[in-house]
């Protein structure tokens, strides 16, 4: 098991990761010294873990309540928030207790958000049960909600006491949703590293197979990733906005289809315009963008949006991204090359609308490498 020590400006996080942790008695010790854990998960979770990982959190009184929530990118609302309060406050807890999330980037988001209101802040640990929440959701602080209007633009920077990855929880993963958490690993190579884009390509059949130990080097390095980012611009002030490489226009599409969707197909497709969008500016070259374009396809991820989705729908929600200021200009990451993205701040929206409604993206989906 690997061990990272995380520190924020006085706030510690311990992040284990490996595989069959909880058999460990240690993990389980550990986890005792946390007082009153009331253990936050879905409905879908529930019924797969509770005669086993849950069972044995209740048998060495590790926790002590359970509150279940409905599956779904569409339950993360204020509503559920108000279940998880209500509940705490009926049970008479107090500011000692530690909320426990078990289970995707939802699961965790909501958690994270209702521990830092609930009585002005309270102890949270992320168990992400999903690959896209253990390389991305479950590290760096980020909570929050939707709204009909837009997604995550309600929530709050508040770290986690610790985060215990499993990759044990992955073969229980439906396999859209372990194909959609891949997304997130392929940004953090088209971000930071084109050796280790290569690699993903190389060793994608062991990726896909879930083999242990590929899929362990795997996650170590997409959390360092996230991890040297975030200790550098905790609160996205700068440097941290690159980690958003897809999302603007995921996060629309997702918001278009009503979460049909799974939030890695979304960021897939964005990731995609975007590099098209570059390459419109002459920065990353066509063959760059092929290749992207054949690893999301090798993988199973889509790269086209929605037909019926036409650049104001995009632009409908892209306005309302988090990262924009109040000026209504939309701002975007796009790859320069694999390996090195950058924040454009001022779109030219007239250039994005020909990207998206004037068939370049069909243009560059049917080029083929001489």
């Amino acid at each position: 098991m690997k061990i990272i020590n995380v520190k924020l400006n006085g706030k510690n996080c311990q992040i284990n990761i490996g595989y069959n942790i909880f058999s460990n008695k240690n993990m389980i010790s550990y986890l005792k010294v946390y007082n009153n854990i009331v253990l936050i998960t879905n409905v879908t979770l529930y019924n797969i873990y509770k005669k086993t990982i849950i069972f044995s959190l209740r048998q060495f009184k590790v926790i002590n309540n359970i509150i279940i929530l409905n599956d779904g990118e569409i339950y993360k609302t204020f509503n559920s928030i108000k279940i998880i309060v209500n509940n705490l406050i009926k049970l008479n807890y107090g500011r000692d207790i530690t909320l426990m999330s078990f289970g995707g980037g939802v699961i965790s988001d909501i958690t994270g958000f209702a521990a830092s209101i609930y009585k002005r802040g309270v102890k949270y640990i992320n168990i992400p049960t999903t690959l896209l929440s253990q390389v991305d959701a479950s590290i760096g602080g980020k909570t929050g909600v939707n709204n009909s209007l837009s997604k995550n633009v309600i929530g709050t920077f508040y770290h986690p006491k610790c985060v215990i990855i499993d990759t044990m929880f992955l073969k229980t993963l439906p396999r859209r949703e372990f194909i959609s958490g891949l997304s997130e690993v392929v940004k953090y190579a088209i971000l930071f590293d084109k050796t280790f884009f290569y690699w993903i390509k190389s060793n994608l059949d062991s990726i896909l197979f879930l083999d242990n130990k590929v899929l362990y080097d795997c996650i170590c390095r997409s959390c360092k990733f996230k991890i040297d980012i975030i200790c550098q611009d905790e609160k996205e002030k700068n440097i941290r906005m690159l980690l958003n490489l897809g999302h603007t226009f995921g996060h629309a599409i997702e918001s278009f289809t009503k979460y049909t969707l799974l939030h890695g197909e979304a960021v897939s497709i964005g990731i995609v315009i975007s590099s098209i969008f570059s390459n419109y500016l002459c920065k990353i070259s066509l063959e760059q963008v092929q290749e992207i374009i054949d690893l999301f396809n090798l993988i199973g991820l889509p790269v086209t949006g929605p037909k019926n989705m036409k650049s104001k729908d995009y632009f409908r929600y892209m306005i309302r991204d988090k990262k924009n200021f109040s000026n209504k200009k939309i701002r975007i990451i796009v790859p320069n090359k694999i390996g090195k993205c950058v924040l454009l701040d001022n779109v030219d929206i007239n250039l994005l609308t020909k990207i998206i409604d004037n068939n370049f993206l069909n243009d560059v989906l049917k080029y083929k490498k001489i």
